[in-house]
């Protein structure tokens, strides 16, 4: 199974950017995609994730801001980010669960700066 992220890039605070993640290859049935992030000298951390049936579920400290979704024919799985601020500047990483296998994306990077 590979993972392909894009639509990092550089933002200013206040703008917004949508990420884009496809599943592709020996791929059977995916429980959930989502997305993690690692800031510079920190730990990797939960964003959000949907699942198969649709269930959404977005970290506290982005709701509202960052929203996820998915196409499932695509095996694609998006996150638009809003109202970015420094502060979520990391890299982003898509995960996938299938089955009882999880998978990792390279990861883009999303710098928010002036």
């Amino acid at each position: 199974v590979q993972l392909q992220a894009s639509g990092g890039g550089l933002v200013q605070p206040g703008g917004s950017l949508r990420l884009a993640c496809t599943a592709s290859g020996s791929i059977s049935s995916i429980n959930y995609m989502g997305w993690y992030r690692q800031a510079p000298g920190k730990q990797r951390e939960f964003v959000a994730r949907e699942s198969s049936g649709g269930s959404t579920y977005v970290e506290d400290s982005v709701k509202g801001r960052f929203s996820i979704s998915r196409d499932n024919a695509k095996n694609a799985v998006y996150l638009q980010l809003n109202s970015l601020n420094p502060e979520d500047t990391a890299v982003y990483f898509c995960n996938v669960l299938i089955e009882r296998s999880s998978y990792w994306g390279r990861g883009t990077l999303v710098t928010v700066s002036s």
